[in-house]
């Protein structure tokens, strides 16, 4: 039995599908407060991670032998403004969950980390062995509880991959999940809703970086990827293998202005952009290099291309306009 923490989450829901398709017992826990109900596949379990109590029964009656942690608050802005809110559910409910996890006797975890612990990069493309040195909450919550399952492995046998992903995109090729965030901060779904009627222009944060066309470039991952991903970390852990922090990204970065134009392809819109004025703390270029990740977990991307990965987004999008129907969830995870 896998636990899977935020299971009902954009990357969430996608992970919990492909496990159960290879054969995996899992049950989600998710409090819905950022997820979606109807993302959820198999058994499933409404509750909070800080919730002690709630999370030694389960781990008492379901057994787990492994976590894939997903849970977390992901809003960069938010966590500037709130960042007692983003200390508390990514590290406080995290030390809950590994104490959980001691007591329970289930000593492995895949966890969900993010490229943005690095900071604004001194070097690109990323490996691990670069700095991490976040610059806002969320980024330094997310180093912190990395930090913390490697003191809690030294200490007490936890065994642990933390997958730092780059900027997860697109949808199930299936056509039944994909990304609804309320607010929407992610690039690829604010230009399809724009493409849809839903916003009425795209912007752009800054033309003037020091990249071809003056727009930051980022390194976009198909999210079934990232799914497979994190299933290839747990067959690694049950194996025996070493714990480690391992970047996810393709190795290919793209404008923000490539992005709007694979989007208008896509969709046959023609969107309205504007220019607006650089948004602190956007480094003009992270693209990871995955070296590490493919030597270790022999992963590699299924959907390497741009266009393949904004295919699947708009799919998704043109079949469910609203969504999921529901309020909406913030989570990116």
């Amino acid at each position: 039995m896998i636990l899977v923490t935020g299971g009902a989450g954009y990357i969430g829901s996608h992970t919990v599908r492909r496990l159960r398709a290879q054969g995996f017992e899992t049950v989600v826990l998710d409090d819905l407060s950022e997820g979606h109900a109807a993302a959820v596949r198999g058994p499933f379990v409404r509750g909070d991670l800080g919730d002690r109590e709630g999370l030694r029964r389960l781990f008492l009656e379901r057994k787990p032998r492994a976590v894939i942690h997903f849970a977390a608050s992901c809003l960069v802005g938010e966590s500037v403004s709130d960042p007692a809110k983003y200390w508390r559910n990514n590290l406080g409910n995290t030390l809950v969950l590994l104490d959980a996890m001691r007591e329970g006797g289930c000593d492995r975890l895949v966890f969900s980390s993010t490229c943005s612990l690095y900071g604004d990069p001194i070097r690109t493309p990323i490996d691990e062995t670069h700095p991490v040195a976040p610059i806002n909450p969320y980024a330094s919550t997310k180093a912190a509880a990395e930090r913390a399952m490697g003191e809690y492995s030294r200490a007490y046998g936890l065994r642990w991959i933390a997958l730092r992903y780059f900027n997860a995109a697109g949808a199930s090729p299936e056509g039944d999940l994909g990304e609804d965030h309320a607010p929407e901060s992610h690039l690829i779904p604010r230009v399809l809703q724009a493409a849809l009627g839903k916003e009425p222009l795209v912007e752009i944060y800054g033309t003037d970086y020091p990249t071809p066309d003056g727009t930051c470039v980022r390194d976009y991952i198909h999210v079934d990827d990232l799914a497979e991903a994190h299933i290839l970390a747990l067959r690694h852990l049950d194996a025996g293998g070493a714990c480690a922090p391992l970047n996810l990204g393709t190795g290919t970065g793209h404008s923000v202005r490539e992005v709007i134009e694979a989007c208008q392809k896509s969709t046959g819109a023609s969107l309205r952009v504007e220019v607006r004025a650089r948004r602190p703390g956007d480094p003009a270029i992270l693209v990871a290099d995955g070296a590490r990740t493919r030597a270790t977990l022999g992963w590699a991307p299924r959907f390497p291309r741009l266009e393949e990965i904004v295919g699947t987004a708009w799919a998704w999008h043109r079949a469910h306009p609203d969504g999921f129907g529901d309020r909406g969830g913030r989570s990116s995870r």
